[in-house]
């Protein structure tokens, strides 16, 4: 990616200044904005939907005992909240293919962060050179999470988003050279803030003096690809795949059910209730399923071709998880397609299920 040239017209002109915002929902984007409102400019909030969201797959998956907020998009409630129009752009298989094969690497657990930031930045900045604006903002802060967030990443993402000097950090701002709107006169330097570091007390009283409080907690996050058992599953497709070859489907399916390794090119997914076996008929087409005869079962979908011996453990593991588990023998009906044939099984033994678990 090259440098565009700066887009905006210079301070003193009749129209509004125009700031294009990533909007999360969360503290820090919020906080961001409402500063540059404060400020008289005009803000249009983004919103990713990156298909990693854990609201978006609780909605998704439509359980009736679910609470609401753990179901809404936190950035459209955020741009209602602040009085902002936001749009919600589908980040699609680009993303997809950023997150198997970051450039700049994981995190902690899947997390592409810093890889991550650039993709949205850069979206940022392409809408804003198409529908019209005069610079990005985001809610990053100096400091706060250590892959993506030190100065050296920082400086990184801005310079592989191509936008330099447009990019602004309105809540670190002081610990960071001035931008573009900054020195034209466009955002008041000495009304941005100066935080920095992993704590949160600076926005919580700055939350308290707006009487912004419905917002997401800091550390519970939103993404699956932080999430420790998303990301042992995530790790296990990559370990025994090509990047280029793993396909959207199974990374939603890495959201839901118990996962079993059985071999290196079968994987299974039984379901934990009602909901994930509902989730996981969408999924049928062209794939083995598994499923307990005359009893409560979960639906077991089959990633890959088992032969014969794995499809008997497979049958073994459904039974396990039925109404029948406490059965000598249990009937298991295997069905792909228009084929099917039953089995006859004993639920497999829990110590001999751990081996596989993932």
């Amino acid at each position: 990616m090259t440098s565009q040239p700066v887009t905006g017209q210079p301070a003193g002109r009749s129209a509004k200044i125009k700031a294009i915002g990533l909007l999360s929902g969360g503290l820090d984007s919020t906080l961001a904005a409402r500063l540059l409102l404060e400020q008289g400019i005009e803000v249009q909030g983004l919103h990713y939907s990156t298909g990693f969201c854990m609201n978006d797959h609780r909605r998704a998956m439509g359980r009736p005992d679910e609470d609401p907020r753990r179901m809404r998009s936190e950035g459209l409630r955020a741009g209602g909240d602040l009085g902002v129009p936001i749009e919600v752009l589908d980040a699609g298989e680009a993303y997809m293919k950023m997150v198997l094969n970051p450039k700049h690497g994981y995190g902690k657990r899947a997390n592409p962060c810093i890889d991550c930031r650039i993709f949205m930045i850069h979206g940022a900045a392409e809408y804003m050179r198409e529908h019209g604006g005069d610079f990005v903002f985001t809610g990053e802060v100096l400091g706060q999470r250590p892959m993506s967030q030190h100065l050296q990443a920082l400086n990184l993402i801005e310079k592989e988003c191509g936008i330099a000097g447009l990019l602004l950090r309105p809540l670190s701002a002081k610990h960071l050279p001035p931008t573009v709107p900054e020195e034209r006169g466009w955002v008041d330097r000495e009304r941005l803030l100066a935080i920095e570091g992993r704590s949160r007390k600076e926005q919580m009283a700055w939350s308290d003096k707006w009487g912004i409080s419905d917002y997401p907690q800091p550390s519970g996050g939103c993404c699956y690809l932080a999430d420790e058992n998303f990301a042992r599953r995530f790790h296990d497709v990559r370990l025994h795949a090509r990047p280029e070859t793993i396909k959207r489907d199974e990374m939603i399916l890495l959201k839901v059910g118990r996962h079993f390794r059985l071999s290196p090119s079968v994987k299974i997914i039984v379901a934990r209730d009602e909901s994930e076996n509902r989730f996981l008929e969408r999924f049928l087409d062209g794939r083995w399923c598994f499923e307990a005869l005359g009893t409560g079962s979960p639906l077991t979908l089959v990633e890959g071709e088992p032969d014969e011996p794995l499809r008997l453990l497979i049958a073994s593991i459904t039974a396990r998880y039925s109404d029948r588990r406490g059965e000598p023998l249990v009937e298991v009906a295997a069905r792909r397609g228009a084929v099917e044939q039953t089995l006859l099984v004993p639920p497999v033994a829990d110590e001999t299920l751990q081996a596989y678990r993932l």
